[in-house]
């Protein structure tokens, strides 16, 4: 193992955050479900739905057999709803298509309703210890940064895997706590705005550093549109009724919503579409 990975995983060892998904015994459906939760949503939120979840359905066919409407109300302030769909639909296929059990092949995990390469490769390091490189957000930037010498990583591409791959140890246990490090490293440390480049195990040897910083001046990144005020919220709002009724909420109800009709319609029309919200005899309803 090479000395950068060796500082990092060394690091992890020492000062790892104690999360659910990291002690022993943790599942892969666990794995699976905690993946999917902890896309764009902070482990502080996760960690309680996730137990509530796995308490309630503790494998894939315990899940399927419910309807999906069920999933989505569980969900409640995890964000982004559309998650839940794929996640009920993967239990489904896994229960279906693998006998229950969560598969740790790759290419059988992207088979899977809702899972990106992200999540595929996540779950067969986390869950089944094989070796493969992982990139996520927080990865990439410890990338862009210690070996680059960039403030930060530039649109995401198929040079990431490769980049990560050069970086990864060869032995298995080695290369899933590389995977971890790198993940935990730009979480607590390497983070976006205010780096604690004292507390860094690679902080000797990050280019970055050594180049003085300079100020990142690749391609411009999205800017994230308002919340206050968007369709995203409304859409939020007609979910939450939808959620704490166990009969059909009519039209009326859902006009004091939101007052914005053109706005309030416009954002039940996407929840439909998205299979979020189903059209029943008198309102509507989860699905």
């Amino acid at each position: 193992m090479h000395d950068f990975a060796r500082s990092v995983v060394d690091w992890y060892h020492a000062n790892r955050r104690d999360l659910p998904w990291r002690r022993d015994g943790f599942t892969p459906w666990g794995t699976l479900v905690s993946e999917f939760m902890l896309q764009q949503t902070p482990v502080t939120r996760v960690i309680p739905r996730l137990e509530e979840w796995l308490t309630r359905w503790p494998t894939p066919a315990a899940l399927a057999a419910v309807p999906p409407g069920e999933a989505v109300r569980a969900w409640q302030s995890l964000g982004y709803p559309r998650r839940a769909l794929w996640l009920h639909a993967a239990a489904v296929a896994i229960t279906e298509q693998h006998d229950g059990v969560v598969p740790e092949d790759v290419d059988a995990l992207l088979a899977l309703p809702g899972i990106g390469d992200y999540t595929a490769r996540a779950v067969a390091v986390f869950a089944y210890g094989n070796r493969h490189p992982v990139v996520d957000t927080n990865i990439r930037r410890v990338i862009a940064r210690a070996i680059d010498g960039q403030a930060e990583p530039g649109p995401p591409g198929k040079r990431d895997l490769a980049a990560m791959e050069a970086l990864l140890p060869e032995d298995r246990a080695a290369s899933a706590a590389f995977n971890a490090g790198m993940m935990e490293l730009g979480a607590i440390v390497c983070v976006a705005r205010t780096p604690r480049c004292d507390a860094c195990p690679v902080a000797a040897r990050c280019a970055w550093r050594q180049a003085g910083y300079p100020a990142y001046d690749g391609p411009k990144k999205a800017v994230q549109k308002r919340y206050e005020g968007s369709d995203r919220q409304v859409r939020g709002r007609i979910l939450a009724e939808l959620r704490g009724s166990h009969i059909p909420v009519t039209a009326a109800e859902l006009e004091a919503v939101w007052p914005d009709a053109a706005q309030r319609d416009r954002a039940l029309a996407g929840l439909l579409a998205d299979g979020l919200a189903v059209a029943a005899e008198g309102g509507y309803t989860l699905p």
